[in-house]
């Protein structure tokens, strides 16, 4: 075979195992793409009728899930979002949203600040009482969801603590004593876990 040839079938193995790495993401489409419209919940806030039946993509962190007799409406604090759908802890909430979803939800998974992203039709705007606040709340039959991971506590893992991660000084240091300057708890990276 020439090399020529065999350029071309390593270039095509490439992209065949790149399309089988996002065949796998356990994302589902709906949520890693962005519909054309990206209205804001402040957007549907002023005119909801005007945007009923239109279809969003809205994530956030969770602020109570209530169970009713056919359906789960699930109270979320909006963020922005990443490209591929997941919101962005770190930036400040943009209004409230009620997710509706066809039969029962556990909220024993679905808890408390748990990162949630959906999409689906808007319905109009609901007015409930937040404190003594009258607050519109767009909301939105859910067709697709999907619930983030939850990343390990900081501080839990620490590199020394797992076989294989002791840096250039191997398990047990260059004398056998069991010291690893790099990792040991003096050192430079002590007590610092993974992070998300």
């Amino acid at each position: 075979m020439s090399s020529h040839a065999c350029s071309r079938s390593r270039t095509l193995a490439l992209a065949l195992l790149i399309a089988l790495g996002g065949c796998a993401s356990p994302v589902p489409q709906a949520i890693r793409s962005a519909p054309g419209q990206a209205l804001t919940v402040a957007q549907v806030q002023q005119d909801p009728a005007s945007v009923a039946g239109q279809r969003v993509r809205w994530g956030g962190t969770i602020i109570a899930v209530a169970n009713l007799a056919d359906a789960t409406e699930i109270e979320v604090l909006s963020r922005p979002l990443e490209s591929d759908g997941e919101p962005r802890i770190g930036q400040p909430g943009a209004g409230r949203f009620i997710a509706r979803v066809t039969g029962f939800v556990d909220p024993a998974e679905y808890q408390k600040d748990r990162v949630l992203t959906v999409f689906g039709t808007l319905s109009g705007a609901e007015t409930r009482a937040v404190g003594r606040y009258a607050y519109a709340y767009p909301v939105l039959r859910v067709e697709t969801r999907y619930l983030w991971p939850t990343a390990p506590p900081q501080g839990t893992y620490r590199p020394y603590d797992y076989p294989g991660w002791y840096g250039p000084w191997g398990p047990w240091g260059p004398y056998g004593l069991g010291y690893d300057p790099w990792f040991a708890p003096y050192g430079p990276y002590r007590g610092r876990g993974w992070r998300h």
